[in-house]
């Protein structure tokens, strides 16, 4: 029966205590020995551990009073919401968590609104309450309107003296229902994740729904119309165990047999593969898988790594699905991939990943949203890069992805916020308070996503003195006079360094990134000249656009004179002219190219 099971999972904003609050839950339950205890337990990479951040969904199972809790620990960042959507498909009920430091924070509103339109039972928690600038009273407040709940109904916890935890489960138990499936019904299993195994092929993360499932079970994977048979299930404790079977209500993870992670879809249903002609019936309604928005490149620096570049790539697509990547060929940078992420921190995440894991040596082009084109032949092209933008007389018309952006802040810095939301392109909306007596407001504004992407988050914590914290959603296209700005650093073309721009921010924009440039790259033998150029054309350097921006770097100088002694001030110039055509020669077979360091991109992202 699956009356005993409690499926939930854990939002917030981002460093709110989600982990640890979840590493108190697999003590108190004793799923895991206090000898293999850690901090964060359930972040399974190095790099989740370092940042102190969740960015994968973890399931684990615990067992407790009878009860078997299944839980899910998800990502607090706005770049992982498509994380805690997948979550939120597969549980009864949730724990909102809020900081009682930071109080109810940009993320934890919108997963909240997740978890309301999933009509999933919420838990109201306050975490970190022994902290001494803890202000639960005034977040007790802020949750009751909020939730239109009692003053009573919010529990009071510290994931990290585990106070209050224990009375948690027992609310969780009392107020989660229990699993609505039945064992008798056909096979109804929900894929919320899935990686790839090397010795076990594909393993997917599945809650099932109805009915049950074992090993020697022949599946069908509905929205693939993929067929195979079952080589293991089991559950989470948080390592993989092995099991029987997994029944109706239970959360566990099934090798599926399949060697090709696209075949099982986030998302997807799996049935038995008798029921197959009641597939459209049995077809449970997923949820809405957020696509890439932000592109760059990614080369490596030596072209013969290309092979492993693209090896790696592969890899983490398997643990990553909302990575996308396809082969780019720059004329410039050579060959490499033309990358889609969720946002910045996204991307961040997949280039450290590759650096460390397999010590490849990167470029990696600034950072841009997919732009819609309609050409004069009645075509509608998206493109990711401003490498891809067709020549001027072919377009109509150029539109940009918005979005609707909330940032909640204190009362105080709202003149400031609003000041840097119109440097932005920001349009207002509306403003809304938290309740009566709160000091802490919520603004809601439509804007460019392309203007998140220049250091804006950095602009925003700088105008609430750290207090801010934003959410964005995609809501759709609109029209922009927009161009392509492309770099030239001694005379040659940085393919990296090319970005799109507003064409009436074009000027500040290149003055801003060659300046910086100038401050960044270091003097060399020959003269360095930066420019900005509008209508670059690659193929014909002598028609090579406007420029509209450009520094000097003044060359070294070896003081080639300094052993003369006296003597004719022709022998004098007769060395000073050798040193200037050695110059010119180093320049003209190719010794005079400028390396550019990751400095430089960090410039160009932060004009």
């Amino acid at each position: 029966m699956s009356n005993n099971i409690r499926n939930f999972c854990i939002i917030a904003h981002i460093d709110h205590g989600k982990s640890t609050l979840a590493d108190r839950f697999l003590e108190l339950t004793n799923t895991v020995e206090k000898r293999k205890m850690k901090e964060q337990l359930l972040d399974q990479m190095d790099l989740e551990r370092e940042r102190g951040i969740t960015i994968k969904l973890q399931p684990v199972r615990m067992d407790y009073n009878g009860y078997v809790l299944n839980l899910i620990d998800t990502p607090g960042h706005v770049d992982f919401t498509y994380e805690v959507s997948r979550s939120l498909a597969a549980v009864e009920g949730t724990i909102l968590l809020v900081d009682a430091t930071q109080g109810i924070q940009a993320q934890t509103l919108a997963n909240y609104h997740l978890a309301k339109d999933q009509n999933l039972t919420i838990i109201p928690v306050i975490n970190k309450i022994d902290l001494p600038s803890a202000r639960i009273e005034e977040l007790k407040s802020e949750l009751v309107n909020l939730l239109k709940c009692e003053n009573n109904e919010i529990l009071m916890v510290s994931g990290k003296t585990g106070l209050g935890v224990a009375e948690l489960l027992e609310t969780i138990i009392k107020k989660i229902p229990s699993p609505a499936g039945k064992f008798e019904k056909p096979l109804q299993a929900l894929i919320f994740d899935s990686v790839y195994d090397d010795y076990k092929g594909v393993v997917a993360y599945a809650r099932i729904m109805n009915g049950n499932i074992k090993a020697g079970d022949k599946i069908h994977l509905i929205s693939t119309s993929v067929a195979s048979e079952i080589l293991e299930v089991g559950y989470f404790k948080p390592q993989l165990i092995k099991s029987h079977e997994l029944k109706d209500g239970e959360i566990g993870y099934i090798v599926t047999g399949l060697k090709d992670l696209s075949a099982c879809k986030v998302g997807d249903t799996i049935i038995d593969q008798k029921n197959i002609s009641q597939k459209l019936s049995l077809c449970l309604p997923g949820y809405k898988e957020i696509k890439p928005m932000v592109f760059a490149g990614i080369f490596c620096k030596e072209g013969v790594e290309y092979y492993e570049l693209r090896e790696g790539l592969q890899k983490i697509k398997l643990t990553d699905a909302s990575l996308f990547f396809e082969p780019e060929n720059s004329p410039v940078l050579g060959p490499g991939f033309r990358c889609g992420f969720l946002g910045l921190l996204h991307l961040e995440i997949i280039q450290e990943r590759l650096k460390r894991e397999y010590e490849l040596d990167l470029i990696v082009t600034t950072p841009s949203v997919a732009y819609q084109v309609k050409s004069k032949n009645g075509e509608n092209i998206i493109i990711h890069s401003p490498q891809e933008l067709p020549n001027q007389n072919e377009i109509i018309e150029i539109l940009e992805p918005w979005v609707r952006v909330d940032i909640i802040t204190p009362k105080e810095f709202l003149g400031g916020l609003m000041s840097l939301m119109t440097e932005k392109r920001g349009i207002y909306l509306t403003t809304d308070y938290f309740s009566n007596d709160s000091d802490r407001i919520i603004l809601h504004y439509e804007m460019p996503l392309s203007s998140i992407l220049t250091n804006f988050y950095d602009k925003l914590k700088s105008a609430s003195s750290g207090y801010g914290s934003l959410n964005y959603e995609i809501i759709g296209y609109r029209a922009c006079e927009v161009e392509r700005l492309d770099i030239l650093v001694a005379e040659e073309l940085v393919d990296s360094l090319s970005l799109m721009v507003y064409k009436d921010e074009a000027y500040r924009v290149a003055r801003k990134i060659v300046e910086s440039l100038k401050n960044v790259l270091a003097r060399a033998m020959f003269e360095i000249k930066i420019q900005a150029v509008l209508g670059y054309q690659i193929q014909n350097k002598n028609k090579g656009g406007k420029v509209i921006a450009s520094e000097r770097i003044a060359p070294l100088r070896k003081d080639v004179t300094g052993y003369l002694y006296g003597g004719d001030v022709t022998r004098k110039m007769k060395l000073l002219e050798k040193q200037k055509k050695g110059k010119k020669k180093m320049k003209a077979l190719g010794r005079g190219r400028v390396d550019i360091p990751t400095e430089a991109y960090l410039a160009v992202l932060k004009r």
